[in-house]
C-alpha cells in the first residue's frame, strides 16, 4: 500500500500551537465601546443611591448660603454675633473647600449641588472684588496708617511713608513721645501738618479751618480740616475710632466703637463741603452694621477702585481691612496696600480725581 509523503502529511495536519491560537480567537470576549464620561455621570445621577447619600453635608452647605446672604438679620445682641460675623464675612467661603472634598468622597449628588447656594452668594458679595478695578489718571494721592504706639522705629516709619508719594498722610495713635518724630522726620516733604490728640494730618497743600470732632474718646480721636486743592476745598476727617474686645464668654466689645462710628457719621452728614474724605483706623470693615451711617453716605475706594480685598490688619497675616479710605464728591481711581512698617497695621494709600 502506498504509504503518504511527508509532504502530504504537513498539509493535512496543524500544530498544538495554531490549534490554541484558533481556540482563543473563537473564545475571546468581544470590548464593548467605553460609555462617555459624560453619559456615566448622568446615568449616576438618575439612580437614587448618590442623592441619598450626604444628608448632613447637604444641610451643612445651605446653612453657610443663607448664613451668608441673610448676615444682616444675625441678632447683634447675642454675644453680638452680628458684627463679628460680618468682620470675617470673605472668610466664610472657605468653608466651601471641606465641604465639597466631603461631598466627593461620599459621592454625593445632593450635596453638591447644595454647595451652589454658598457659591452664588460669596460671588454676588465679593466678587466684584477679585478683578482690578484701577484707573490712570488720579489729581492728588492720599494715604493713612495706624502707626502703632509700640512702633520701635518711628523714624523709620516715617522716612518710608514720606517716599510713598501722598500728598496727604493720615497718621494715628501717636504717642507723645513719637509724636516729634514724625514731624520732624516729615517736616521737609510735607510743610503743612495738624495734629488733635492721637491723630494728624500732613499735607503738602495748605490747611485751614481745623477742628477736633467729638467721638466720644479722650484724648482726641479725631479731627476734621479743610485742604485747599487746585480743584477746590476738600474736608478731610482723620479718625481712629475705640478698639474692639473679644471675650470668649461675652463676644464682641464694640459699644465705644459703634458710639464713634455714629458721631462720625453724624459729623460727615453735616458737612457742608461737596468734596469729603475720610481716612482712619475705624476698627472695623465696611460689611460691619455699624458703619452703616457712614457707608450709606460715602464710598469705600477699595470697593471702587481697588484689585484684592485690601486686607490691612494685623500686618504679619492681614484677615480684615479696617483702615479704611471712604469719599464723597470725588472719584477713587486706585486703591493699594503700601509696604509694612513698623506697626501692626498696614498702610493704605488711593488716587482720587475730581
Amino acid at each position: 500500500m502506498k504509504q503518504p509523503d511527508q509532504a502530504d502529511t504537513a498539509d493535512t495536519q496543524e500544530t498544538p500551537a495554531a490549534q490554541d491560537t484558533a481556540d482563543t480567537a473563537d473564545t475571546a470576549p468581544t470590548r464593548r465601546p467605553r460609555t462617555p464620561p459624560l453619559r456615566r455621570a448622568a446615568r449616576a445621577l438618575r439612580r437614587p443611591a448618590p442623592w441619598r447619600r450626604g444628608p448632613v453635608l447637604a444641610a451643612l452647605a445651605l446653612l453657610l448660603g443663607l448664613l451668608m446672604a441673610l448676615h444682616a438679620r444675625i441678632p447683634a445682641g447675642l454675644m453680638n454675633l452680628g458684627s463679628f460675623t460680618e468682620t470675617f464675612l470673605p472668610w466664610f467661603g472657605l468653608f466651601v473647600l471641606p465641604l465639597l472634598a466631603g461631598a466627593l468622597w461620599r459621592r454625593s449628588a445632593s450635596a453638591v449641588v447644595a454647595l451652589v447656594l454658598p457659591v452664588t452668594v460669596w460671588l454676588s458679595l465679593f466678587g466684584g472684588l477679585l478683578t482690578d478695578k484701577s484707573r490712570p489718571g488720579s489729581d492728588l494721592t492720599v494715604a493713612g496708617h495706624n502707626v502703632g504706639a509700640a512702633n520701635p522705629d518711628p523714624a523709620g516709619t516715617a522716612r518710608d511713608l514720606a517716599a510713598s508719594g501722598a500728598d496727604l498722610l493720615a497718621l494715628q495713635e501717636l504717642t507723645d513721645t513719637a509724636r516729634p518724630v514724625y514731624e520732624e522726620e516729615l517736616a521737609k516733604t510735607y510743610p503743612h501738618h495738624t495734629t488733635s490728640g492721637t491723630v494728624g494730618l500732613w499735607s503738602k497743600l495748605p490747611l485751614s479751618d481745623t477742628r477736633p470732632v467729638d467721638i466720644a474718646m479722650y484724648p482726641s480721636r479725631a479731627l476734621r480740616t479743610t485742604v485747599a486743592s487746585e480743584r477746590g476745598p476738600l474736608a478731610v476727617y482723620v479718625a481712629h475710632l475705640g478698639s474692639v474686645r473679644v471675650n470668649p464668654r461675652a463676644g464682641m466689645s464694640t459699644a465705644q466703637r459703634d458710639a464713634g462710628a455714629e458721631a462720625l457719621a453724624a459729623a460727615v452728614a453735616a458737612e457742608p463741603a461737596e468734596r469729603v474724605v475720610v481716612l482712619g483706623d475705624l476698627n472695623g470693615t465696611v460689611d460691619d452694621r455699624a458703619f452703616d451711617g457712614l457707608t450709606g453716605q460715602m464710598r469705600s475706594v477699595q470697593e471702587e477702585a481697588g484689585n484684592g480685598f485690601g486686607f490691612s490688619w494685623p500686618a504679619g497675616f492681614p484677615v480684615a481691612r479696617i483702615d479704611q479710605i471712604l469719599v464723597r464728591g470725588v472719584e477713587p481711581r486706585s486703591a493699594w496696600l503700601l509696604p509694612a512698617t513698623g506697626s501692626d497695621h498696614l498702610p493704605v494709600a488711593a488716587g482720587l480725581a475730581w
